[in-house]
């Protein structure tokens, strides 16, 4: 089954009437755009049908900030992606759960994949949107899902179970999942950290988000 698909089947029971966007927000000054002769950090914002996720280079991380990356030391890249922990996690998926990810939370997850192959032709049927965030910004936004895991009581990342496609895992987080809280909620929110133009606000659906992603990103 192609990661298109996947995402798209997973996500299929999660169609909610839209709520209106409460405007974009301006950027943060300090944080972006980068300035002057200051060297910009490339990520990509994945829509993969109904779902989204952030895709960094592993070497552009700052280990003090998120050292998890290094779960994934033979890849290049490292894909994040939030959910609720029933449905993210069901092999396979049901519409009851769905429906339940959006109404009853379980709990919530952090899905992490460690890949080496070129972005776009990796996630071939995913739209992919490339953003320049300055060194700073980039620095926030890894902070804050650094501070997404849940942690045992060695303050180690609390590891779930393998992933779902090439080398992945799930890792307990500490966001409440609800139905105007959603994945696509959550990158938002870690793209506004880093000082972009994007505001969580109205974001239930991909769409709701890659519609700010766009405005402020280049298409691949």
């Amino acid at each position: 089954m192609t990661i298109q698909v996947w995402a798209t089947l997973r996500v299929a029971g999660l169609l909610v009437a839209i709520v209106p966007a409460a405007g974009c927000l301006g950027p943060v000054a300090d944080l972006y755009p980068p300035l002057g002769d200051e060297p910009a950090v490339t990520i990509s914002v994945l829509d993969h049908g109904w779902h989204t996720a952030i895709v960094v280079r592993r070497a552009d991380v700052d280990r003090a900030l998120w050292p998890e990356v290094d779960d994934f030391p033979e890849a290049t890249f490292v894909e994040v992606a939030w959910g609720d922990r029933a449905f993210y996690m069901a092999r396979p998926a049901t519409p009851w759960l769905a429906i339940k990810a959006a109404f009853l939370a379980s709990g919530s997850v952090l899905h992490v994949v460690g890949f080496s192959a070129p972005v776009t032709p990796y996630f071939a049927e995913s739209e992919v949107v490339e953003l320049r965030l300055s060194r700073r910004g980039f620095d926030a936004m890894t902070r804050f899902i650094h501070e997404e895991y849940q942690r045992d009581r060695e303050d180690r990342a609390l590891r779930l179970e393998r992933g779902l496609y090439g080398s992945s895992w799930f890792y307990a987080a500490r966001s409440r999942y609800h139905l105007f809280n959603t994945c696509n909620t959550w990158v938002a929110r870690a793209l506004s950290t880093a000082g972009l133009a994007v505001t969580p606000f109205g974001v239930i659906t991909a769409n709701d988000g890659m519609r700010q992603v766009r405005r402020v990103g280049v298409s691949r």
